[in-house]
């Protein structure tokens, strides 16, 4: 499997390989990574499919960020030739890109394996020449998409199965001593951040429906990613500090995904973790469709404008359509979400979604 990034492209990637695996227990299969995303594949320190990896069997990294920043330097050329060296060595039957890019296609390459799978229409598509089996797919979410393409790999016909994620105990056990006081109350998840500016729905209303929210019972976290602390600390303010921001690292996040009763957010890789989780999800949507990356495989809401477009140039200010949810549109979006029975992470059976 070639997925190198980002999260929420990993996270839509894994039910198909969840399934694929379900499917083929015995099969030995390896994903090509960014070392930091490594959490949603593999618990710290695992070695050996089980607890700790329970989807592939081996992990290839590659950190094509740092390739990127410094192309032509002497320790990127030693790791893009000592990746493909590991690549041979494992000896695959097949490579699967549900990245459709150039840099993934070339990387799928790198193993010299008879079988290199891709979309007939990839995402960049000059990538489509560097495939030697181009797979059509109809699917309109990009989970469909990949459950086709890994369909292709054996000719099995996939279904959606969910996604399993690592656990890591010394998060989990983190985890344990942050929710300590929280009582019986259920635990609502703010992530007020987002990739760029036209995605972002206003902090201050997000804070707007942390305090809905608490009046309604709700303790109140705010996930703060990399230099989004800023946000967070807005939400805390309106609130009178009874938000509780987090800078957590990824294995903390999954563990306390896992832990929550709501998920409030714009297209974000969290609000794709809330859903792989079966976590329920509000999510708010402006230049991003849902229909093809919006929340999948649990109970949700959906707030977009009828105005927006899909849009995907990255502008700073808030696109006009995202501006015009109000904070009372996902609050009563949220209190009619969790009004129904929440999902248990245990459970097996996927309720039927709701847009």
């Amino acid at each position: 499997m070639v997925r190198v990034g980002a999260m929420g492209d990993i996270l839509h990637a894994l039910p198909a390989v969840t399934a694929l695996r379900l499917v083929h227990p015995n099969w030995e299969i390896g994903w090509v990574v960014e070392p930091r995303w490594q959490g949603l594949l593999a618990a710290p320190g695992a070695q050996v499919r089980g607890a700790g990896m329970p989807v592939i069997d081996r992990l290839h990294f590659a950190p094509t960020r740092d390739w990127a920043s410094q192309p032509i330097h002497p320790k990127t050329a030693a790791a893009i030739g000592a990746l493909r060296k590991e690549l041979l060595a494992a000896g695959y039957d097949a490579v699967l890109d549900l990245q459709g890019s150039i840099r993934s296609a070339t990387i799928a390459r790198m193993a010299k394996i008879r079988r290199v799978i891709g979309e007939a229409e990839p995402r960049e598509r000059p990538a489509r020449w560097l495939f030697t089996e181009r797979i059509a797919t109809h699917g309109g979410h990009v989970i469909e998409q990949d459950l086709e393409l890994a369909s292709a790999v054996a000719g099995d016909e996939l279904t959606f199965t969910q996604a399993q994620l690592p656990v890591d105990p010394a998060a989990e056990a983190w985890c344990d001593d942050l929710l300590a006081s929280s009582g019986t109350r259920p635990v609502a998840l703010i992530n007020p951040g987002a990739g760029w500016g036209a995605k972002r729905w206003p902090v201050e209303r997000y804070a707007k429906v942390a305090r809905g929210l608490m009046e309604r019972g709700f303790r109140i976290l705010v996930n703060a990613g990399p230099s989004e602390e800023p946000m967070a600390d807005v939400v805390v303010k309106e609130t009178s500090g009874a938000a509780i921001p987090l800078a957590t690292s990824l294995d903390q996040l999954v563990a306390i995904t896992r832990r929550i009763a709501l998920f409030v957010a714009g297209d974000t890789g969290p609000l794709h973790l809330a859903c792989a989780l079966g976590r329920p999800v509000v999510g708010i949507y402006g230049p991003t469709d849902p229909s093809r990356n919006g929340p999948y495989g649990t109970q949700f809401r959906v707030l977009r404008s009828p105005e927006s477009k899909r849009d995907h140039k990255r502008r700073e200010e808030p696109e006009a359509g995202l501006l015009s949810i109000t904070p009372e549109d996902v609050l009563q979006a949220a209190v009619g979400l969790a009004a129904a029975e929440p999902l248990k992470p245990e459970e097996e059976d996927v309720p039927e979604a709701e847009a």
